[in-house]
């Protein structure tokens, strides 16, 4: 059985939030918005407890947590969900970057057809956006600026807390992408300044299906963001549908888990990484880490092995290492990395490369093993 490496697509449950899941499944039925009976009203307890558990580790109030499918569902209300706004005040206007998850990018485009105007900034080699590029973007009719805070494929953190200040004296909407960083970098998600906030529950070892929109309140009002379905008046209009309860449930202990283990996590994390770039080093092989290591997350590396095709790499290591060479929402068309290409990376840089990323479960022994077996694959790919 492989090492499992690539938590950045998705992360292992964990068993205690599995745990918390099928004791709901089995014991809480009824649904949450059902007022007349005690059924309901158990079930409503189990998403209210939850919202809570989101809304600690954020340090928000939990009336502004919104429960949705998952990260893509969030930022697809957050961007489509201001086209009435935007409409009415003639502010069509959209900044985001070349490097955003589809998620974003295709709902920028679509909003492009409809008659809104979208800058794309590109990072440089370093793999990070620019605060000054982004700023210098924004006009009087510029509605909304949209950055994630942790790429997906290079695991380069983004300075979004230096963009929120930035917009603080700027009547511009503020939307961040946390998917990756949520549940991970908890103290300076804390302290950003947003409108926004998308999430996944799988990213941090609770369940698929499930994540949240995070709306923050200004002057008690919510941001002008409207639902993007027809239905019912769950999540305050904006998330039509029956809630999940032992999705939320599961959710909702990930959160706990991550607030109170957190640190920990992170250091587990940071051994991983230091482990891996010292086996590079000692490797022989050539190689270049694709963005700048001072502004990387620890739980995330883009490698070039130079000379090596990243496709014969994982084909040849897969019975001991499961690896990735970009996004999973990419991974069957088998393009070039858009994000590589939007930094300036060559070509046949980025044919060599591959990402690799870890959890706070994974374990150091079999990671050095399978790592150790991963660099003798390369070694013997050298062309």
């Amino acid at each position: 059985m492989s090492i499992y490496l690539d938590y950045n697509s998705s992360a292992p449950i964990d068993e205690r939030v599995l745990d918390v899941m099928v004791d709901v499944y089995k014991n809480i039925i009824g649904n949450a918005d059902s007022r007349t009976h005690d059924y309901g009203e158990g079930a409503r307890k189990i998403v209210e407890h939850a919202r809570k558990q989101v809304a600690s580790i954020l340090k928000i109030n939990k009336d502004e947590v919104i429960f949705t499918s998952g990260a893509t569902e969030s930022n697809n209300i957050a961007l489509q969900g201001l086209k009435e706004y935007a409409y009415s005040t003639n502010k069509k206007h959209i900044i985001t970057t070349s490097i955003e998850h589809k998620a974003v990018l295709e709902t920028a485009k679509a909003l492009q057809k409809q008659g809104f105007e979208v800058d794309y900034v590109s990072p440089d080699l370093s793999g990070r956006i620019s605060v000054e590029d982004i700023m210098s973007k924004v006009r009087e009719d510029t509605l909304l600026v949209s950055v994630m805070h942790v790429n997906n494929e290079t695991g380069i953190i983004q300075p979004v807390y230096e963009i929120g200040e930035a917009l603080q004296d700027r009547e511009v909407l503020f939307h961040v992408d946390a998917t990756q960083s949520f549940g991970k970098l908890v103290e300076e998600l804390q302290k950003i300044q947003y409108n926004m906030l998308s999430m996944s529950a799988h990213k941090l070892g609770g369940p698929q299906g499930i994540g949240a929109l995070i709306l923050r309140k200004q002057k008690y009002k919510f941001p002008p963001v409207k639902a993007i379905m027809y239905g019912g008046q769950q999540e305050h209009g904006i998330r039509p549908g029956t809630l999940p309860v032992a999705l939320i449930a599961g959710l909702g202990k990930a959160c706990e888990i991550a607030e109170e283990e957190y640190k920990d996590n992170n250091r587990r994390c940071q051994a991983i990484k230091d482990k891996m770039k010292s086996m590079l080093e000692e490797s022989g092989l050539t190689y270049k880490y694709n963005g700048l290591q001072e502004y990387a997350f620890p739980t995330t590396v883009n490698v070039c092995f130079c000379g090596v095709s990243s496709e014969a790499l994982m084909l040849s290591s897969k019975e001991f290492c499961s690896i990735s060479n970009g996004a999973a929402c990419n991974s069957k068309s088998y393009n070039t990395s858009y994000v590589l290409l939007a930094m300036g990376i060559p070509e046949d840089q980025i044919e060599s490369s591959v990402r690799i990323s870890w959890g706070y479960d994974t374990e150091m022994v079999e990671f050095e093993k399978s790592f150790k077996n991963l660099l003798e694959s390369a070694r013997r790919l050298v062309w």
